[in-house]
């Protein structure tokens, strides 16, 4: 076995801790090694640190990720050696009829939710032979990952790893809801809610596809500012006394799509009040699992207005994550602008202060 670094979440304690893991020497069929060169802080793993999902099992958390495939298992036919690649966190079955209609976002047999690989191992042990599971079978959060080949995307070289670990989940949920999930289109009227990495991915993307006039909304005025530099018009600040009156007033009658990228209960309530009749509300961010909001059915009806569910961005990684990276070497999308600071694998407990506290940009994790 292979010791390596890690950041490890024990069930019922405070905080994560950087400690010695071990991965397997030999790969099973469909397996590849990966040498981790950065790992986005994201909300998610927030969310279990604090007990918002629960952690029934020590984990390996990160789940964004981006480094260089170093062995592949016997039966991979997409990887090489020396490949530079993304990690995708909903890693799919390819078989089952979601997969096959072109829904890998909604796999039915994916074992990543379980924080396993395809095939229910969990590859990585504390130094006492104890498995220690990979979170959303990644376990970016270290230096070296053994996952699934359907986790593993190809990018072109010249994309740095700190980039190229953002587009593994908040630039593909974020731009991915705008074009996929929600299909923007030239000149549509949106609204952000939340301009954390999702949300500032969202605003690229609204921007990538002409959308205007896009509206950014935050508590953050460092935030709105930088939404402004990736194409919002106007920035309202979210503790503004009438949000859909604000709202109202630049769009004519509310914006055409309005995106949650928060999840949190109060945004969500209020998110269809912004919303024009006949637009669509996107929910985005994430919750805590136990979670429920009210909503008013009879206005939602009365005006014709959806709500639309966002998992991932709908993304097909082997296809979007790729091109994600190209538009970035093309400058359409200035992705290394979301990242506002590298820190070592010491400091994630500060990251994940910064991110509790709404604190600067995007925080990657670089590893040596």
């Amino acid at each position: 076995m292979s010791v390596v670094r890690a950041a490890v979440l024990e069930p019922g304690a405070a905080g994560v801790v950087v400690r010695e893991v071990r991965t397997p020497d030999a790969l099973a069929p469909g397996q590849v090694r990966v040498a981790v060169r950065a790992s986005g802080v994201c909300h998610s793993d927030l969310h279990v640190v604090d007990g918002d999902w629960p952690a029934e099992e020590p984990l390996v958390l990160g789940h964004e990720g981006a480094g260089v495939v170093t062995e592949t298992g016997a039966g991979v036919l997409d990887l090489e050696v020396g490949d530079h690649v993304v990690l995708s966190w909903f890693a799919p079955c390819r078989r089952c009829a979601d997969c096959a209609q072109g829904r890998p976002w909604t796999c039915s047999r994916t074992r990543s939710l379980e924080n396993r690989l395809p095939d229910g191992s969990v590859p990585s042990t504390d130094l006492d032979a104890n498995p220690v599971a990979p979170f959303l079978g990644l376990g970016a959060f270290a230096s070296e990952v053994v996952v699934g080949e359907s986790a593993v995307v190809r990018v072109p070289r010249e994309v740095p790893f700190e980039v190229a670990a953002l587009i593994g989940c908040s630039v593909a949920t974020g731009v991915g809801a705008v074009v996929n999930t929600a299909g923007v289109r030239a000149g549509q009227s949106a609204v952000v809610v939340g301009c954390g990495g999702v949300g500032l991915a969202a605003v690229m993307g609204l921007h990538l596809v002409g959308a205007g006039p896009v509206i950014a909304v935050d508590l953050s005025d460092e935030r709105l500012a930088t939404a402004g530099r990736f194409g919002a018009q106007h920035l309202v600040r979210g503790d503004v006394e009438d949000l859909p009156a604000a709202v109202r007033e630049l769009t004519g009658r509310g914006a055409e799509f309005a995106f949650e990228c928060i999840g949190r209960a109060s945004t969500i309530e209020g998110l269809p009040d912004l919303v024009a009749p006949g637009g669509a509300a996107v929910l985005v961010g994430m919750t805590a699992y136990d979670t429920t909001v009210r909503l008013r059915p009879f206005d939602l009806a009365d005006a014709g207005k959806r709500i639309l569910g966002c998992n991932y961005g709908s993304s097909i990684a082997q296809v979007d994550f790729p091109r994600l990276a190209r538009a970035h070497l093309a400058g359409a999308l200035p992705l290394g602008d979301l990242v506002g600071r590298t820190v070592a694998l010491d400091e994630i407990g500060s990251a994940l202060d910064d991110l509790r506290a709404a604190r600067g940009l995007r925080t990657v994790v670089v590893h040596d």
